[in-house]
């Protein structure tokens, strides 16, 4: 058996290096094969910086909301270890969801090896013209219903994100990477 995480950011701005920080993060681990239902946890945090105007207007989560909210680094230890204990760590953009979320637990000083798979990079299937799809478009593809009035928060887009992972693998795809993570698994 090996353990999947899907999760998903929301964060005050496209940056970390611009002194971004996550606001939001979810996450669903599943163990594979079965696709049983392992863990499912979705925590805020007090970025103690403003949000910017167009991360806010996607996601809708306000500095106010957040105030009162634990640090990510209060946080950190039990973050990294989920990650650490993930063979296969899934993200709808994980070139956006990683290295923000790597960079925060950065700043506590841990640093878990992490596995990751793109949704996004990894299906260009979904599409017509074969560019990376959106999250919604991958859903589309799938039969899987997209709810446009909960898109946008962590953990409505990991939950639809690993329904469409599951029914995608069930299809064929993502077979090969999958293959090779059970191989690694096996062979430690």
């Amino acid at each position: 058996m090996a353990i999947i995480t899907g999760l998903d950011v929301e964060t005050t701005g496209l940056e970390f290096s611009d002194g971004h920080k996550i606001i939001e993060l979810a996450i669903v681990m599943l163990e594979f094969p079965s696709m049983k239902l392992k863990a499912e946890r979705v925590w805020r945090f007090n970025p103690e910086r403003a949000i910017s105007a167009k991360a806010q207007e996607i996601h809708g989560i306000t500095y106010e909301e957040l105030a009162s909210k634990p640090l990510f680094a209060e946080f950190a230890p039990t973050i990294a270890k989920v990650l650490e204990v993930s063979d296969l760590v899934i993200a709808h953009n994980a070139d956006f969801d990683i290295p923000f979320i790597k960079h925060e637990l950065e700043q506590s000083a841990l640093f878990p090896k992490i596995n990751s798979f793109c949704t996004m990079k990894n299906s260009r299937w979904a599409t017509p013209l074969g560019k990376n799809s959106s999250l919604k478009e991958l859903c589309f593809a799938l039969g899987i219903q997209y709810d446009m009035e909960q898109a946008h928060g962590a953990l409505y887009d990991v939950q639809v994100m690993m329904a469409a992972f599951k029914e995608a693998h069930r299809m064929g795809f993502f077979q090969s990477h999958l293959d090779k993570v059970i191989e690694e698994k096996k062979a430690a």
